[in-house]
């Protein structure tokens, strides 16, 4: 077997239906399997998928595992000597797997990626590199992050991610929507961490990863990735992408990058998140006052985006223990 393909499932089968439909109708010269792993669902996913597409193998979580767990039983399943975490809420352009698949295993790479696309073709963040200590994990705060760009821009500083590119560029961590990584790599630097419910997972993981062999988005490759449609829906939440700290979403946005934080940088750079995130409180009271006063509903922020931010810290407080230990614990907060 080449490759075998894992796609998480919870309650969007109709998304994973599109997605399988251009897996198969875009990939052929290569041998696959398709594992889709089902995280308690209990619809009628399960009945559509392999009426439609029988050849599926589905395997039943009896619980919500999130994305780590649920792609760690995938992986103990997969025989493929290349294994590609795929987001059900894909569709594969022009061969975009079987080629990875080609230009991976002819490369001293241990795992790569693509260029996402949104759904109307504007380029989607497909790769990232690693600031030290985590520092873009500032960048999303109320008001302080946007400084932060500010100065970023005003000294040159180096974008902490890959945009958009037509080229194979090495990176320091690929996006989990569309990750293809060796067998071999994986069995060096171990599945992914458990305790990721959601977010954040295929970073730390990439950590390890890259140890094996670097890391890689092989541009001309497209793959169209309708972001965050599924965990809008989990969630009760909105918008695109990982700046939003308002909500549940937003919450477990924030739980897991710090998860991240302290297994990959280590408790110091942990607490300087931590104080830094709990200031922004105090900053973020007098700057939207003055928001307000100035561009009235155009303003940045919301009294209820405040409110809903000082409730966020409060509750990651709540998870600072365990996070300070750094043992096993699931952070998981839907």
């Amino acid at each position: 077997m080449d490759c075998s393909i894992i796609l998480v499932n919870y309650k969007s089968a109709k998304l994973l239906a599109d997605c399988l439909q251009t897996v198969y109708a875009q990939t052929s010269r290569i041998s696959f399997e398709v594992i889709v792993v089902d995280n308690h669902s209990q619809d009628s996913g399960k009945e559509l998928i392999t009426r439609t597409f029988p050849q599926v193998r589905w395997i039943q979580m009896d619980y919500n595992a999130g994305f780590a767990r649920a792609n760690n039983a995938g992986i103990k399943a997969a025989t493929g000597s290349a294994v590609l975490l795929l987001n059900a809420d894909t569709l594969i352009k022009n061969n975009a797997i079987e080629n990875c698949y080609f230009s991976l295993m002819q490369s001293p790479c241990a795992a790569a990626g693509v260029q996402l696309l949104n759904a109307d073709g504007s380029p989607q963040i497909s790769g990232n590199y690693a600031m030290r200590g985590g520092l873009n994990y500032l960048l999303p705060l109320p008001y302080v992050g946007a400084f932060i760009k500010s100065l970023g821009n005003m000294f040159k500083v180096a974008r902490p991610n890959v945009p958009d590119t037509n080229e194979t560029i090495e990176v320091d961590w690929i996006n989990g929507a569309f990750l293809m990584v060796k067998k071999n790599a994986i069995e060096q630097a171990g599945l992914l961490d458990e305790d990721f419910f959601l977010y954040a997972e295929e970073a730390e993981w990439c950590s390890r990863l890259k140890k094996q062999g670097s890391l890689c988005i092989f541009g001309r490759e497209k793959v169209i990735h309708l972001q965050g449609e599924t965990a809008n829906a989990t969630f009760a939440s909105q918008g695109k992408g990982y700046y939003n700290l308002y909500d549940r979403k937003g919450l477990q946005i924030m739980l897991s990058n710090f998860v991240r934080i302290r297994k990959e940088f280590g408790l110091g750079w942990f607490l300087f998140h931590l104080v830094a995130y709990s200031f922004t409180i105090l900053v973020f009271v007098p700057a939207l006052l003055l928001d307000k006063l100035f561009n009235g509903k155009r303003s940045a922020h919301s009294w209820k985006q405040l409110k809903q931010y000082a409730v966020n810290i409060k509750n990651l407080l709540r998870f600072t223990p365990a996070i300070i230990a750094n043992k096993p614990y699931f952070y998981k907060v839907l």
